[in-house]
């Protein structure tokens, strides 16, 4: 009897590994090979033809966002059973696999990749570029976001403290920053990459302070814009549509930006971090929370690249501690939140699947199954140690080297 495609299949790929299939495979005819526990079904032969014209990541996620493939059973755990096997295809293994992509009728012309990947013109890190980069996945809609974060519209890792509960969660980041910059009633707050105002609104309200906050996305400044109405705020807080390049000519007694270095870029990151400094008075405090990475991938690989945060550059951590002080500022504190991504993110994606019709409503099938792939593998990505988050503290000290700061960590 001859082999079933699936377990052809399934022979490539433990030559290819070194050992068992991580997961299981079920081809277009209903045959299945591989171990108990998640099961990737391919629908169709251009399943594959994704794979053999972009071998790895971007062919899978390019046949995932199409629904030419799809996952049945627990993905979180086939996404780690996967993750733990990344080979490199020799020349060898590229041929057999033709060889075998030939016997399983699956030759044809590429397919067009998926609308929902960003395709940006220019050079990385201009204005026009980054205003495009970031409109690609914070101008998708505000409904979807609504939708799916708490009502504080935080996006970013919470602070979980022995609370099961994302909106408290949240709330208690943006207390503890609040805390961290010592605000008080009268203060002056900058906030670069405010998003939809959480941090402008929580400042406000429970701190007294006078705010600030700019962003690129024309989305994110019309519902900044329309809560601060909404609390009463608009006399005292500002959202602005404006990029950090074009701050000038005002003062602030402290200064946040909330995981938004990500998005300026390598190059443009010193200029970024003497804004942060220019825009403060003396004395003044630099609230930084900012996601990291090692030397590989830092833009986060493929699939985040080409559909979630085109241009996104992530660091390790010292290397943004260098550029902040390059800058001028005092690292007074650091503070690694890792492993509080992992409930956020997985918080969200509980959203997600359990809103999926609405979602699909608002943002199509294909941006909703992108979503559901960013969600799993971020959280696992911050699970297993491949990104970090972390929150930095520091302060333009006066020109006698004074920062103002007290002895303890009053915040904690």
């Amino acid at each position: 009897m001859p082999k079933s495609a699936a377990h052809r299949l399934a022979e490539f790929a433990e030559r290819v590994l070194g050992g068992p299939l991580p997961v299981a495979v079920r081809t277009w005819d209903g045959r299945r090979a591989g171990p108990p526990g998640p099961t990737v079904v391919l629908k169709n032969r251009r399943a594959l033809r994704w794979l053999l014209y972009s071998p790895g990541e971007l062919g899978l996620a390019r046949a995932y966002v199409s629904g030419d493939l799809d996952v049945e059973g627990d993905l979180t755990e086939g996404f780690r059973r996967a993750w733990a096997y990344r080979p490199q295809l020799s020349a060898r293994d590229f041929g057999e696999a033709i060889r075998l992509a030939a016997r399983l009728g699956v030759f044809g012309l590429p397919p067009k990749p998926p609308a929902e990947e960003a395709r940006l013109r220019g050079k990385p890190h201009t204005l026009d570029r980054d205003r495009s980069a970031i409109s690609h996945h914070y101008d998708l809609s505000n409904a979807f976001y609504q939708l799916l974060m708490d009502d504080s519209m935080a996006y970013s890792s919470g602070y979980w403290s022995g609370t099961a509960d994302l909106a408290r969660a949240q709330h208690d980041k943006l207390e503890l920053i609040c805390r961290k910059l010592g605000l008080r009633p009268g203060m002056r707050l900058l906030d670069v990459g405010c998003g939809w105002g959480s941090l402008l609104v929580h400042a406000a309200k429970h701190h007294g302070v006078e705010a600030v906050g700019v962003t690129i996305s024309a989305e994110q400044a019309q519902h900044g814009k329309t809560r601060l109405a909404q609390h009463d705020l608009d006399d005292r807080v500002e959202v602005r549509r404006q990029d950090y390049r074009e701050l000038a000519g005002e003062s602030f007694d402290a200064v946040a930006s909330v995981e938004m270095g990500e998005h300026v870029g390598e190059d443009n990151y010193p200029v970024y971090a003497s804004t942060l400094f220019r825009m403060l008075k003396p004395t003044g405090r630099l609230l930084l929370q900012q996601m990291s990475r090692g030397a590989v991938a830092p833009g986060g690989g493929a699939f985040i690249e080409r559909y979630i945060a085109p241009d996104m550059t992530m660091r390790p951590l010292s290397r943004t501690l260098g550029h902040l002080e390059t800058a001028g500022f005092e690292i007074r504190d650091v503070h690694a939140l890792r492993e509080h991504y992992v409930p956020t993110v997985r918080a969200w994606a509980d959203t997600l699947e359990q809103h999926w019709d609405e979602a699909v409503a608002l943002i199509g099938e294909a941006g909703a199954r992108i979503w559901r792939l960013y969600l799993v593998g971020g959280a696992l990505a911050f699970e297993e140690n491949r990104m970090g988050v972390d929150q930095i503290l520091a302060v333009r000290p006066d020109a006698d080297g004074r920062s103002g700061m007290p002895w303890t960590r009053e915040w904690a």
